[in-house]
């Protein structure tokens, strides 16, 4: 799936991937796709959560070889 930015928050335990997912939003225009690689399982949970309460679209989420991918659209 395209993204406009891929942030690699792999091995960073919570909160940190939900902190560097905020700091890398902020940087995009809206409409535009952050892609977002983590390790840490409570991620799945706490980025679905953060990106409805932000108005934040989640486009797809995979696990691959214990990475978890999201690519969030930035509301």
């Amino acid at each position: 799936m395209y993204s406009d930015k891929v942030l690699d928050a792999k091995g960073l335990a919570c909160p940190m991937p939900i902190v560097r997912t905020k700091k890398a939003m902020n940087e995009l225009e809206s409409g535009q796709i952050l892609e977002i690689h983590a390790t840490d399982k409570g991620a799945k949970k706490d980025l679905v959560a953060w990106a409805k309460s932000g108005g934040h679209e989640i486009r797809s989420n995979t696990e691959e070889d214990g990475v978890l991918k999201f690519w969030i659209k930035k509301g």
